[in-house]
């Protein structure tokens, strides 16, 4: 430097200190703002669960998911998964340390912030320690690096889900607690976040997932696929389906997209009921709202040993070609259960018994027998063939399954839509119109329990005595005495 530029008085020197001392703290606080840790945080772990009635580790405390951008490679002849798992998320509370759901899977590297953080491992807890605490209300990075076989996940009621191997690929689900099997998350359906998800497989197979491709090329031998869930979506409806499909993209008469992924061996049984989905949306729509997502479609695989369909959202997955009733139940969880999450698995009910009224609905609008006809079929128990099936449906109330094991009984579903219509024969056809619509907007995007739907239901017929319904047939323990 210059000697004029060494002569500095001594008052400038001081008044450059002085300066540079009052820009230290601006300069930390933006620097914490951003990083939302730092010194003077006194945080706590958040907890390992969010104390579900029938999942109690499903779940974590302390923070809730935005957003999810999973970078997935899958190798079909060694079987493996490689991840990178980017959560973006807000902490509720100061956090010295958080959990995530993963089961099985090794994890080779967590960051928070892109700085390095430590981790340990306790069956389904994947437990992160930051370098710093995080500030309650900020909003945080966490990154997991891992990879490893998946594993397939058998529920309480002995079904299987999580990373489901088929005859050209595998098939990815998560009701209730089998995405944990192939990313880390909060893994409950209270807490719920946009997705961005990018799949590479080898040549000749396609990843289908939820919501809209973004993108789709092949290089040296590999294909990568790039899907967008832009709406809040519920860990346990996220699908990935890896095989070698036949795609069909096309837009409903009202211009929303279709893209409808078939197992080739399914695709002729399908066809007749894949081509009346927009049939289905438009009718739906008229029933139950706008349609609350940006894309629709469905997964027909070819994996008959998994015995159900899902609800995975944008996207039903099916395990061979569908009937018509059962495209109807499906889409119309898109409404009640995908857009309107349950509040804790407890709620189950809410999402089963809206879906098969749907299907009372639609025969009783298509030439069908009526919701009543089907009602009293069920409370004489002609509906079914056995006396064992019919008394299924009473075995307990449809809001309070006994256990975990239970939540897709029967009386989750018949019994769980018999208090539907019970509701609208207490409030009358209109109002119950009314109710359908209202319940999926007033709740679209976020979680609802029984007590949500009680209350709004009672708000929206004054003067109407809808006690009976709830005691009875909601909580109810047995068939309710009487003609119904």
């Amino acid at each position: 430097m210059s000697s004029t530029q060494v002569m500095v008085s001594r008052r400038h020197r001081i008044a450059i200190v002085a300066r540079s001392a009052r820009c230290v703290p601006v300069l930390l606080a933006c620097v914490l703002a951003l990083t939302g840790c730092g010194g003077g945080v006194h945080g706590t772990p958040g907890g390992s669960g969010v104390r579900d009635p029938y999942f109690p580790k499903a779940g974590n405390g302390g923070y809730d998911v935005r957003h999810y951008g999973l970078r997935l490679a899958y190798e079909p002849d060694a079987h493996r998964l490689t991840g990178t798992a980017t959560l973006t998320a807000r902490a509720d509370e100061d956090l010295s340390a958080f959990n995530l759901d993963l089961l099985g899977l090794e994890v080779g590297e967590v960051t928070v912030g892109g700085r390095p953080a430590r981790f340990n491992r306790a069956g389904q807890e994947l437990t992160v320690r930051p370098r710093d605490d995080i500030r309650r209300g900020a909003t945080f990075r966490v990154t997991v690096r891992y990879s490893g076989v998946p594993q397939t996940v058998t529920d309480p009621d002995g079904s299987q889900e999580g990373w489901l191997r088929t005859a050209d690929g595998v098939l990815a689900l998560g009701e209730p607690t089998g995405s944990m099997a192939w990313f880390p998350g909060n893994h409950h359906p209270s807490d719920k976040a946009a997705y961005d998800l990018t799949v590479t497989v080898p040549e000749g197979l396609r990843a289908v997932s939820n919501g809209e491709l973004r993108g789709e090329r092949t290089a040296g031998g590999r294909t990568t696929t790039e899907w967008h869930m832009g709406r809040p979506m519920a860990s346990y409806l996220a699908t990935l389906a890896i095989g070698r499909f036949e795609v069909d993209r096309s837009r409903t008469p009202a211009g929303l997209p279709v893209y409808t992924a078939v197992d080739p061996a399914e695709a002729e049984a399908s066809g007749p009921v894949l081509r009346r989905l927009p049939e289905v949306l438009a009718w739906a729509e008229r029933r139950f709202g706008p349609y609350p997502f940006s894309s629709t479609g469905a997964i027909v695989d070819r994996a008959p040993e998994l015995g159900y369909a899902l609800e995975t959202q944008t996207r039903p997955v099916f395990p061979g070609a569908p009937d018509l009733t059962l495209l109807v139940h499906e889409l119309a969880h898109q409404w009640y259960g995908d857009s309107v999450s349950p509040e804790s698995w407890r709620d189950m009910w809410l999402n089963e018994g809206f879906a098969t009224y749907a299907e009372w609905l639609w025969e009783e609008e298509h030439g069908g027998r009526s919701a009543q006809q089907t009602f009293d079929a069920l409370y004489s128990g002609s509906y079914f063939t056995t006396e064992e099936e019919a008394e299924e449906v009473w075995a307990f109330p449809p809001a309070e399954p006994p256990d975990a094991a239970r939540i897709s009984d029967p009386a989750v579903y018949w019994r769980g839509a018999m208090v539907l219509q019970q509701v609208r024969r207490t409030v009358g056809d209109a109002a119950f119109g009314r109710i359908l619509r209202g319940w999926a907007a007033a709740y679209h995007y976020g979680n609802a329990g029984t007590a949500d739907f009680t209350a709004y239901v009672e708000r929206q017929a004054p003067g109407k005595d809808l006690d009976p319904v709830w005691r009875d047939w909601l909580y109810g323990e047995g068939k309710p005495d009487g003609t119904p």
